[in-house]
Order: C-alpha cells, then sequence, then structure tokens
C-alpha cells in the first residue's frame, strides 16, 4: 500500500526555464545568452550552486569575477531564480493526497535562491511534510547520496512510496533504491498512475 510520495520540483510542480535564466543574467550583465550559458551551465559553476559547495555570496562573486562586472547580489539572485511558472494542473492532485493523509515529500536539484523563490511564490510546497534538497545533502539526483536521504525522509518502505520525476534517468535510480517510480508527463497521466497504485484519488479537474 502507496503511504508516501516524492515528488521533484521542476517540471513537475512548477515549469521553469534555464533559457529565461541565461537570457535574464545575461541582459543584467551586458552579455549574451549564450555566453551566459557558457559561463554558467556548461562551466558546472550552476550544478556546484545546486550542490550546496558554494553560498549565494560566493555565487555572486563568481559570476562577477566571470563577467567582469560589479553586480547588486539582489538583483542576481532575482533575474538567476525568476524563472518559475506554478503547473497549476498538479495542485489539486496535491492537495487531494495531502487530504487523505498521504506523506509527501520533495526531492529536488535545486540551489538555495531557487527554494526559497518558490517558496516565497507559490504556495503549492506548503503542502509537503519534508524537503530533500540537493544544496542541503550535498549531492544531485541520480546520486546514492540524495536518494538515500529520500528513504529516511518518507518514513516508510520504500515500494510503499510513488515517486515521480520529469527525467527518466533519475526515475530509474529510484527503481534501484526500491521506490515505485514513474516519468511525469502531466498532472492527468500521473491520476492514471497513481490509481494504479490502488491509492484513491479524485480528478484533478
Amino acid at each position: 500500500m502507496i503511504q508516501a510520495f516524492l515528488f521533484d520540483m521542476g517540471n513537475v510542480l512548477v515549469h521553469f526555464s534555464h533559457e529565461r535564466m541565461c537570457a535574464q543574467i545575461g541582459n543584467l550583465c551586458g552579455r549574451s545568452a549564450p555566453e551566459i550559458r557558457g559561463l554558467l551551465i556548461e562551466s558546472g559553476l550552476q550544478w556546484e550552486f545546486e550542490r550546496g559547495l558554494i553560498t549565494e555570496t560566493e555565487f555572486h562573486r563568481r559570476i562577477e569575477g566571470l563577467v567582469d562586472r560589479d553586480l547588486e547580489i539582489e538583483r542576481l539572485l532575482y533575474a538567476g531564480s525568476n524563472i518559475f511558472e506554478l503547473n497549476t494542473d498538479i495542485v489539486p492532485v496535491i492537495d487531494a493526497l495531502s487530504k487523505q493523509g498521504h506523506r509527501l515529500v520533495l526531492l529536488s536539484n535545486t540551489s538555495v535562491s531557487h527554494f526559497e523563490f518558490v517558496s516565497r511564490n507559490f504556495t503549492v510546497l506548503d503542502r509537503f511534510d519534508d524537503y530533500v534538497l540537493s544544496y542541503r545533502v550535498g549531492a544531485l539526483k541520480p546520486s546514492p547520496v540524495i536518494f538515500e536521504a529520500a528513504l529516511q525522509a518518507i518514513q516508510c518502505p520504500p515500494d510503499c512510496c510513488f515517486y515521480t520525476d520529469d527525467i527518466p534517468e533519475y526515475v530509474a535510480a529510484g527503481r534501484k533504491h526500491g521506490l515505485r517510480a514513474e516519468v511525469f508527463t502531466t498532472a492527468t497521466a500521473l491520476v492514471s498512475q497513481v490509481l494504479a497504485m490502488g491509492v484513491r484519488l479524485s480528478s484533478p479537474t
């Protein structure tokens, strides 16, 4: 019997765009979006941030050095974080699971700035009982380290937990850890997956 649910955040609870992030930081720095992608994404700097290896202050300092320009830290962090839109279709599903008493845990590769932005701007995270976040754990999915933290957070046997993520590689890793996992595509498809697990759930519409 399913007792807990693990949800990814990006492109499940909220949609996001790295292209928008690079464009907005580029506008702030006087650089093109492709240039910023190279400095931030392709260099691995963003993944250092999401693993918690550097703080917001260190991230700000590194970006200033890379673009050779003084930047206000608040404007930089906002430009890098104002990239999310709520997936409104998922909210009724989350609410139904919460009302039925299922434990809800977030499992996300994210930076402190991104998580705090989503927390401030969308109430969907308020429904969750715990958060397993890459920057807190010090590891990104699909590392076993972050999945081991998730197994502790769900507070039930792994085969009693359903995990959904939009990245097939992460779903495969979840299955290796004993979780009942499926790739997320839409809220409607998620409802079908949940029903197939024997969980009673009203329609999200």
